[in-house]
């Protein structure tokens, strides 16, 4: 899509999400092998979804790795079914990512913009296209995250930085 400057960014990787169906199997790697904090717990019927949310790093770039098992593994969504799950991108201005990506023929999972386990506004790009909507994840089901406003200025600095800016002055 040459041509078109994208009205928003995605800022970095929020979360990676890993089902199976039994979480204390994957948290005997995540979390006691490879010393993953679990943060908080996450459960909802709806979601058909009990899950451990961990964390690698910290602050701005810190990236959640949510363990998920089904409530009921005979019910949908099948969260254990692709062992990784879902990914999470931290976007910068959420509606105007949403707005402007379906205008270009993406395709989004129902339920829209909503909030999700982390309290941050979520919304899913749906795995599968289909006619009315060419673009999609290509089967890896995508969920962009609003990132808080310390995220988007902890990125933008790293930019900046990267850019051989710092305080304003090239360097």
């Amino acid at each position: 899509m040459t041509g078109t400057q994208r009205p928003f960014k995605v800022l970095g990787v929020q979360q990676i999400a890993i089902g199976g169906p039994d979480k204390q199997r994957l948290q005997k790697l995540w979390v006691r092998m490879l010393g993953l904090e679990v943060t908080g717990r996450f459960r909802s019927e709806r979601e058909n979804v009990d899950e451990d949310i961990c964390a690698i790093g910290s602050g701005p770039f810190k990236v959640e790795v949510d363990l998920m098992q089904p409530l009921d593994p005979d019910k949908k969504p099948a969260v254990h079914a692709t062992p990784l799950n879902h990914i999470g991108l931290w976007i910068d201005d959420l509606p105007v990512a949403v707005e402007w990506l379906t205008a270009k023929g993406v395709r989004f999972a129902p339920g829209g913009i909503r909030k999700g386990a982390g309290g941050f506004d979520i919304c899913f790009l749906h795995p599968k296209a289909n006619a009315a909507f060419p673009i999609a994840g290509e089967g890896v089901l995508i969920e962009l995250v609003q990132a808080p406003l310390e995220v988007v200025a902890a990125f933008n600095a790293l930019s900046l930085r990267s850019h051989g800016v710092s305080d304003g002055v090239r360097g």
